[in-house]
C-alpha cells in the first residue's frame, strides 16, 4: 500500500488532535498477539551471555532470554563469507552446529521444513535454519549444492562484499553483475529447492539474480539504498523487483542504516516503513545479522570491536559504515527483548497489528513454504 505525503501529513494531524484532547498515544502490540506471531530473524544468531568455550549445554540465563524473547526461528550461518571457507570448514561447522542442537534439544530445533518451524513455536522451542552466506566454497562444483542441502542447509547466498565465481559483491568498484557460471548456481540452488539470497550483492547482481530467478527469492539482511546510499543497501528498483517475484527483504540492524554508523530505533522503523511503501507489506521482515542478547560495551569489547574491523579492512571485506568504534547494533533494541520492543514501536507508529505480524516473521513462513514445501 502507497504512503503519501497527504497520508502522513493527516496522520500526525489527527495524532496531535488526539493528544489535545488527552487521548493517550497509541499502545504497543497486544501481549497476546506478539506471543501467538512467528518470530523470525531472516539472518541472525542466538546466543548465551554467560556461554563459554568448552560449554555444551546454555546457561539458566541463556535459556531465560531465549524463552522471553519470543523468538521462533532464525536464519544462522555456517561457514565464514568472504572467499575464504573451505568444504572441510562448512562440513565442520555443521556438524558443530548439529552438536549444539542436540545437546540443547529442550530449547533447540535444526529446521529443514516449514512444519519444523510450526513445531518448534508449539514447543517452546527456537528453530534454527542453516544457511551459507557466499557460493564461493560451491564455485563450479555444483553438486555440492545438493551436498549442502543433504547436510541441512535451506538458504544459499551467492556473493559476500567481494567478487567470487559466481558475479560481483557489492563493495567491487566494476559492478560486474553474474557470471554465466552465476546463472548456473541460481539454477541449481532452485532445482534443489532452496532458498536463494542475493544479500551483500552488487547492484548488477541483484538486479540480474532477480531477473534470473525463477521462483520466490530473499534479500535477507539489507537496508534501503534511498534512504542511505551505502553498498551494502539495495535501491527501490531492486526491492520492487524482488518482492514482484514474491520475495522477501530482511530489514538489518546495523550500522549501513544512517550515516555515522549509529543507528537508533527511529532510523530502523524509517527503513522498514520505506521498504513497506516499496515493497508491499507482504514483502517485507526482519534480518538483523546480529546476536539476539545484549551487547556489552567495556573495554574488552571496544578492544574485540577494533580488532575485528582491522581484520575485515585488511581482508577488504569491511563495507563503508563499519569502524573500530562502531558496534553492529540498534541502540534502542539492543537487548534480547529486541522483537518485542520493535513489534511496539511499529504499533506506535501506526502500524496495524497484521501488517506487524506479517513483517516479524508471517511473510518469511510464507516463502519459506513456497521454496522448501511444506
Amino acid at each position: 500500500m502507497e504512503i503519501t505525503r497527504r497520508d502522513m501529513l493527516a496522520g500526525a494531524a489527527a495524532f496531535a488532535l488526539a493528544s489535545r484532547a488527552g487521548a493517550a498515544p497509541p499502545a504497543g502490540i497486544p501481549d497476546k498477539s506478539y506471543r501467538s506471531a512467528f518470530v523470525i530473524d531472516g539472518l541472525g544468531a542466538i546466543s548465551d551471555p554467560d556461554f563459554k568455550p568448552g560449554m555444551t549445554r546454555f546457561t539458566p540465563r541463556g535459556l531465560a532470554e531465549m524463552r522471553a524473547s519470543g523468538l521462533t526461528a532464525v536464519h544462522m550461518t555456517v561457514a565464514n563469507p568472504g572467499n575464504e571457507a573451505t568444504l572441510e570448514q562448512a562440513v565442520q561447522e555443521i556438524a558443530g552446529g548439529d552438536q549444539i542442537i542436540a545437546d540443547n534439544a529442550d530449547i533447540l530445533l535444526h529446521a529443514r521444513t516449514v512444519a519444523d518451524i510450526r513445531a518448534a513455536k508449539a514447543s517452546g522451542r527456537i528453530a534454527i535454519v542453516y544457511g551459507l552466506q557466499d557460493s564461493a566454497l560451491i564455485g563450479p562444483m555444483l553438486d555440492r549444492v545438493s551436498l549442502f542441502r543433504g547436510l541441512g542447509i535451506r538458504v544459499i547466498q551467492l556473493t559476500y562484499n567481494l567478487r567470487n565465481l559466481a558475479g560481483d559483491g557489492s563493495l567491487e568498484p566494476a559492478n560486474g553483475g553474474l557470471s554465466k557460471l552465476g546463472r548456473a548456481t541460481i539454477e541449481r540452488i532452485e532445482a534443489e529447492k532452496l532458498l536463494l539470497d542475493l544479500s551483500h550483492g552488487g547492484q548488477r547482481t541483484i538486479a540480474e539474480g532477480i531477473a534470473a530467478a525463477k521462483r520466490p527469492l530473499t534479500i535477507s539482511h539489507t537496508g534501503c539504498r534511498s534512504l542511505h546510499d551505502n553498498p551494502r543497501n539495495v535501491w527501490d528498483a531492486e526491492l520492487k523487483a524482488l518482492a514482484d517475484k514474491g520475495g522477501v527483504a530482511g530489514i538489518y540492524w546495523m550500522p549501513f542504516l544512517v550515516p555515522g554508523g549509529k543507528a537508533s530505533g527511529d532510523d530502523l522503523v524509517r527503513h522498514m516503513a520505506h521498504a513497506v511503501n516499496v515493497c508491499g507489506e507482504d514483502h517485507v521482515a526482519i534480518g538483523t545479522d546480529g546476536m539476539l542478547s545484549a551487547t556489552v560495551i567495556d573495554d574488552k569489547a571496544r578492544a574485540a570491536q577494533k580488532k575485528f574491523y582491522e581484520d575485515r579492512a585488511a581482508k577488504g571485506i569491511a563495507a563503508p559504515g563499519e569502524g573500530a568504534d562502531i558496534f553492529n547494533i540498534v541502540r534502542d533494541f539492543d537487548t534480547h527483548m529486541r522483537f518485542r520492543q520493535l513489534a511496539d514501536a511499529l504499533a506506535r507508529a501506526g502500524w496495524p497489528t497484521t501488517r506487524i505480524e506479517k513483517v516479524l516473521g508471517a511473510n518469511l513462513m510464507r516463502l519459506y513454504g513456497e521454496v522448501w514445501g511444506a
